[in-house]
C-alpha cells in the first residue's frame, strides 16, 4: 500500500472513482498525471505510481504496469509498441483479479494489418516498375498476406490450452444448433450428437486446415463489425460495399477486404493515425470487456475499472505521446470508456503535456487545505470543465482528459500517523454469484437431469420419442400379460410391427401354413401401406381421401392372445388400397391404428383417431373395430362426435346399428346369427320328449368382452324358443390363458340331466380344450352331443388339423363370409395373389387357410364400401358427405358378394348379410370334417329355410 501522504490521498481518490464506477454512475475516467514540484523528487513520484499499482493489485483491480522501453524510430511508434504490449491479456490482472482475462480482438486485428504491411515491405503499395510485384493486384497481395497470417498478428500462437484459436465462438454454437435441430426432429440422441460432431469437424477443417483462407466466420466476429462501423476510419471506396450482414457473407467479406486495404494504406503514410487507431481499438476492447448487458454479464462481474500505470512517462518510451493519443481519441468519441490512467512525469517533461486544467498552484491561504481536499477539488473542477475543454473552438493546446497533479515535497515523505485508507465495496456482485461458471454448471446439471428425466418419461409414455419431443399420436400401454404395446394412430414413421413378438421362421418361404401365422407379416403390410401413402402424397396432392384402419395389432403370448385377426384384416385393407390406387383417379391413403391386444385399448385408439382427424380434413372414416366389447359404445361415440363413420367387417354386435347412426357393419348380428342356428336346433328336437340344453360361456367378469355375453344371451333365448329345457348356464374361467373346463365337464356329464345340446359362447381357442374334456369324461364320451357356437369359430382351421372334434360330437357354427359362392364373380383372389406379400407364385382360392376365415375378405369389402362413399362422382368427398353417401352404397363383385347399404335403416337392423352355417364332425381317421349346410352371399336377402339347412 502507498506509504506517502500523496499516495494515500490519490489511492483514496481512485477508490472513490471505483465506487462510483461500481454503482453504474459511469464517472469520467481522467488521465492522472502526477509530477513533482521539485525535480529532485522525480524518482519518488515514479515510486509512488508503483506503490499505487501494487495497492490496486491487492484490491483485485485489473491493472497493467508499463515501464519497459519499446523499440521504434519515433516516439509515436514507441507509444504504439507500448499499446501493442498491452494487448497481451497476461499484462492485465494479477492472481486476485476476479472473472476471466481480458480479450483484445479489435487491437489484435489492427496489429494483424500492421504486421501484414510490414511483411510486404517497401514494395507495397507502390512497387518499383519492372519488379514482379508491379504487375500484381496490390489489394490481393495484402489479402494473401493476411490469409497467411490467418488474420492474426505475426508470432501469435495458434494453440492455447489445447484448443486452436479460431472461430470457436461461432463454430461451437453452430454445432450446438445442429444438435438441437436433430433432437427437435426426434432423432436419437446419439444421432444428434454425431451430427453435431460431424458439423464441428467439417467447420474445423474448412476454418483451420485449409491453407491460404480467411476464417470462415470472419464477417461475424465482433472486431469485424467494429472495423466496419467505427466512424474513426475513413470510408471505403464508394464502389465497394461498406456494411456487413449476417445473411450476406460474400458482400460482407468484400467490405472487410476494402476497409483493410484502406487502413493499410493509411498505416504506410505514418503520422499519428497508427497510434490513435491502436488507442481507439484498446479503448473499444476495454469498453467491451466491461459491457454490462453482454451475454455473460461481464461488466457486472468486473466492478473495478481497468487501470494503466506509467511510472515514467517520457519521450523515450512513448508515454507522453500515449497520453496525448488517449486524450485526443476520447475527445473525438462520444462514449465513456472505463480506462483509468495514472502516469508519473518528470518535472522538466510537464511542458510536453501542454496545459492542463490546473494551470498554476493556488496562492497560499492563511490556513491551506489539506492535500486530499485539494485533490478532490481539482477533480471536481476538471470534471466540470471537461465538456467545455473538448469543444473544437477551444485552444488546441489543451489536453482535456489530462488532470495534472503537482505533488509538493512534504506529501512524498512517509506517513507518520497511519490511518485506514478508503476501499470500494468488495462484496461479490449478484451477477457474479448467479450468472457464473458454478451456476452454469449447476444449471447445466439440472437441465441435463431434467432432460434425461423428460426423455425417460417420453420414452416410457410414447412409442416414438427423442430427447426433447415425441410423436403424441401413439403411446405405450401395459399389455394384459405384462408386456408393452403401442396404442394409437401410426404417423411419422411409427410402426406397430416394432412392438410385436418376432415371428417364428417358417420351414419354406412363401408357403401357406395352417398354424397361427399368415404368409405375410404386419411389418410387410405396414411398409407397403406406407409406400402407397408416400406415392399418394408426392404425386396426387388434393386428389385423395384418407381412411383409418382400427384393429388389434398387438400380441401378448403370455396372455394367450394372437394378432392373426388384426393381420388378416390389415391385409384386406392394404389389398383394397393397392387395387384402388392402381385403377382409380382419386387415390386412397390409409392410416393404421392399433387398439391393443383384443382391442383392449380401443377407446384410447378412438381418441387418438379423433384428435388426428380434427387436423386432417382428408380423413373420411374408419374401417375395423372388429370386436364387440363393453368399450365399443364409448369408441363408436367418440368417432361419432368426430364426425367419422365406421364400417366394420367383423363386429357382429346387435346393439351398435340400433344406437349409432355412424355404424355400418358387414357382419351379421349375433341375434340374427343365433336365429339362423335355430333352423338347425329345431331339427335336433324330438317332439314330445324332454331334451336338455345348456349354455356354457366364458367368464367375462374381469374383462370387457361383450361378444360372449351377447352370444350367451341370444343362444339361451334360441334354445328356449326351440323347445329345449334349459339348464343353469355355466361360466368357465381362464387360468394362465387356458380355460378351466374339467370341473364343468364332470358336472355336465355325470349329472342326471345330461344335455343333448350345448351352446358354447366362447372363443375359438377354447374349443380344443372343450373337445378334450368331452371326449374323455364318462357320461359324455361316445354319446351323441351337439354343440352350437357363433362366428368366432370361423377362424378355426379344421381341414388342416388345427382343431379337432370329439367322437360322437357334432359342432354347428356360423361364419360371416360365404366365399365359395362369391368366388366366381370377384377378382379378389387374383388381386390378392398380385399384391399381398409372402405368397410366392401360388394361386389363391377361397379355401386357402390364409383367407378361409373371411376376415381379409370382409375388411377388403368394408374398405371398398367406405372408399366408394368418399369418392362419389370421382371427387374426394368430405367426411360428412361420406357419412351420407354410405347409405347409397351398392357394390357388386366383392369378395363376399354385393355390399348393399341402400336398405340400411337408421337405428335398426339391415338385411343382406353374408352368412354360412357349417357342420363339423369327426372323420374316421380322427381328423375333423367340415361341411357347409346352407349359406347366403352378401346382398342376398332371401331368408334361409330349415329345408335348405337340413342336417340329414
Amino acid at each position: 500500500m502507498p506509504e506517502s501522504g500523496a499516495g494515500v490521498h490519490i489511492q483514496d481518490q481512485l477508490e472513490i472513482l471505483i465506487q462510483d464506477f461500481r454503482t453504474s454512475a459511469e464517472p469520467p475516467m481522467p488521465v492522472f498525471v502526477v509530477h513533482p514540484q521539485d525535480s529532485a523528487d522525480d524518482d519518488a513520484v515514479a515510486g509512488l505510481v508503483r506503490q499505487l499499482y501494487a495497492g490496486q493489485e491487492v484490491h483485485g483491480t485489473r491493472c497493467a504496469l508499463a515501464q519497459d522501453l519499446y523499440e521504434g524510430p519515433t516516439e509515436v511508434r514507441r507509444a504504439a509498441a507500448m499499446v501493442r504490449a498491452l494487448s497481451d491479456p497476461k499484462k492485465w490482472g494479477g492472481p486476485k483479479a476476479v472473472y476471466r482475462r481480458y480479450a483484445f480482438p479489435r487491437l489484435r486485428l489492427v496489429h494483424a494489418i500492421d504486421d501484414a504491411v510490414a511483411a510486404l515491405g517497401d514494395t507495397w503499395p507502390a512497387p518499383a516498375p519492372g519488379t514482379p510485384e508491379a504487375g500484381q493486384d496490390q489489394r490481393q497481395r495484402l489479402l494473401d498476406q493476411l490469409a497467411r497470417q490467418r488474420w492474426r498478428p505475426e508470432g501469435t500462437a495458434r494453440w492455447r490450452s489445447g484448443l486452436p484459436l479460431f472461430d470457436m465462438a461461432h463454430i461451437l454454437p453452430a454445432s450446438l444448433v445442429t444438435v438441437l435441430a436433430a433432437l427437435l426432429a426426434r432423432s436419437d440422441w446419439f444421432v444428434a450428437v454425431a451430427a453435431g460432431l460431424a458439423f464441428l469437424l467439417l467447420l474445423t477443417v474448412l476454418n483451420y486446415v485449409l491453407p491460404g483462407r480467411a476464417p470462415i466466420f470472419l464477417w461475424l466476429r465482433r472486431e469485424s463489425r467494429w472495423f466496419m462501423t467505427t466512424t474513426f476510419l475513413r470510408a471505403a471506396d464508394q464502389d465497394d460495399p461498406t456494411e456487413v450482414s449476417l445473411l450476406r457473407p460474400v458482400r460482407s467479406w468484400k467490405a472487410i477486404a476494402a476497409r483493410a486495404y484502406d487502413v493499410a494504406e493509411a498505416l504506410t503514410a505514418g503520422g499519428d493515425f497508427h497510434l490513435q487507431l491502436c488507442v481507439l481499438a484498446l479503448r473499444e476492447d476495454l469498453r467491451d470487456n466491461h459491457r454490462r448487458w453482454s451475454w455473460d454479464l461481464r461488466g457486472f462481474k468486473r466492478p473495478r475499472p481497468p487501470m494503466l500505470f506509467l511510472p515514467r512517462a517520457d519521450d523515450r518510451n512513448g508515454g507522453i505521446e500515449l497520453i496525448r493519443a488517449i486524450s485526443d481519441v476520447r475527445s473525438r468519441r462520444s462514449e465513456l470508456d472505463p480506462l483509468l490512467v495514472v502516469a508519473a512525469v518528470r518535472s522538466h517533461d510537464v511542458p510536453l503535456l501542454e496545459r492542463g486544467v490546473v494551470r498554476t498552484a493556488p496562492d497560499p491561504d492563511p490556513a491551506p487545505p489539506r492535500f486530499g481536499e485539494r485533490l478532490r477539488t481539482w477533480y471536481r473542477e476538471w470534471a466540470r470543465n471537461l465538456r467545455a475543454e473538448q469543444s473544437p473552438s477551444r485552444e488546441r493546446s489543451v489536453l482535456p482528459w489530462v488532470m495534472k497533479i503537482p505533488l509538493p515535497h512534504d506529501q512524498l515523505g512517509p506517513v507518520e500517523e497511519r490511518r485506514r485508507h478508503l476501499r470500494a465495496a468488495t462484496r461479490p456482485t449478484l451477477a457474479r454469484l448467479v450468472w457464473a461458471l458454478h451456476t452454469l454448471v449447476l444449471v447445466i446439471a439440472l437441465l441435463a437431469a431434467g432432460t434425461v428425466m423428460r426423455a425417460d418419461s417420453l420414452h416410457d409414455r410414447y412409442c416414438s420419442a427423442s430427447v426433447l419431443t415425441a410423436n403424441r399420436d401413439t403411446r405405450l400401454a401395459r399389455a394384459p400379460g405384462g408386456g408393452t404395446e403401442c396404442i394409437g394412430i401410426a404417423t411419422g414413421g411409427v410402426r406397430f410391427a416394432d412392438w410385436l413378438p418376432a415371428p417364428e421362421p417358417s420351414d419354406e418361404v412363401g408357403t401357406l401354413r395352417a398354424d397361427d401365422e399368415t404368409p405375410w407379416t404386419v411389418d410387410e403390410l405396414e411398409d407397403r401401406i406406407a409406400g402407397q401413402n408416400a406415392d399418394v402424397l408426392a404425386h396426387h396432392s388434393g386428389k385423395y381421401v384418407t381412411l383409418v384402419y382400427a384393429g388389434p395389432l398387438s400380441a401378448d403370448p403370455a396372455a394367450g392372445s394372437s394378432f392373426v385377426k388384426g393381420i388378416e384384416e390389415l391385409a384386406g385393407v392394404y389389398l383394397a388400397q393397392a387395387v384402388i390406387n392402381k385403377n382409380s383417379s382419386v387415390k386412397l391413403r390409409v392410416l393404421v391404428a392399433n387398439g391393443g391386444v383384443d382391442l383392449g385399448h380401443q377407446v384410447e385408439m378412438a381418441q387418438a383417431i379423433a384428435a388426428y382427424a380434427a387436423d386432417d380434413p382428408t380423413v373420411v372414416g374408419v374401417v375395423g373395430t372388429g370386436r364387440d366389447l363393453e368399450s365399443s359404445r364409448a369408441t363408436t361415440r367418440t368417432l361419432l362426435e368426430a364426425g367419422l363413420p365406421v364400417v366394420s367387417g367383423t363386429n357382429s354386435a346387435t346393439y351398435l346399428p340400433r344406437e349409432f347412426a355412424n355404424w355400418f357393419s358387414l357382419a351379421a348380428t349375433d341375434e340374427w346369427q343365433t336365429e339362423q342356428l335355430g333352423l338347425i336346433a329345431a331339427q335336433l328336437r324330438t317332439p314330445g320328449r324332454r331334451q336338455y340344453a345348456l349354455v356354457l360361456a366364458r367368464d367375462t367378469a374381469r374383462t370387457d368382452d361383450l361378444y360372449t355375453d351377447e352370444q350367451a344371451r341370444y343362444g339361451q333365448r334360441m334354445l328356449r324358443r326351440e323347445g329345449f329345457t334349459p339348464l343353469k348356464a355355466r361360466r368357465y374361467v381362464l387360468s394362465g390363458g387356458k380355460p378351466e373346463l374339467r370341473s364343468h365337464a364332470q358336472e355336465i356329464c355325470r349329472g342326471g340331466r345330461v344335455p343333448s345340446v350345448i351352446y358354447f359362447a366362447g372363443r375359438v381357442e377354447d374349443v380344443d380344450p372343450l373337445m378334450t374334456q368331452l371326449g374323455t369324461e364318462p357320461g359324455c364320451a361316445g354319446k351323441p352331443l351337439s354343440i352350437f357356437t357363433g362366428d368366432d369359430l370361423s377362424k378355426a382351421d379344421f381341414t388342416a388339423g388345427g382343431q379337432s372334434v370329439a367322437p360322437k360330437v357334432t359342432l354347428y357354427h356360423a361364419a360371416l363370409a360365404e366365399l365359395k359362392a362369391a368366388a366366381t364373380r370377384t377378382t379378389f383372389y387374383l388381386s390378392a395373389a398380385a399384391y399381398l406379400p409372402g405368397l410366392g407364385d401360388r394361386r389363391l382360392r377361397y379355401d386357402n387357410p390364409a383367407l378361409a376365415s373371411g376376415q381379409t375378405a370382409l375388411s377388403h369389402d368394408a374398405t371398398r364400401a367406405l372408399y366408394w362413399a368418399a369418392t362419389r362422382d370421382d371427387r374426394p368427398q368430405s367426411r360428412a358427405s361420406t357419412w351420407v353417401n354410405l347409405r347409397s352404397v351398392k357394390i357388386e363383385g366383392m369378395a363376399t358378394g354385393t355390399i348393399d347399404f341402400t336398405r340400411a335403416p337408421l337405428y335398426d337392423d339391415r338385411t343382406g348379410h353374408s352368412i354360412v352355417l357349417k357342420r363339423v364332425r369327426r372323420a374316421g381317421d380322427g381328423t375333423a370334417e367340415s361341411r357347409v349346410l346352407c349359406s347366403r352371399t352378401a346382398g342376398d336377402t332371401e331368408p334361409l329355410t330349415q329345408k335348405e339347412c337340413r342336417i340329414r
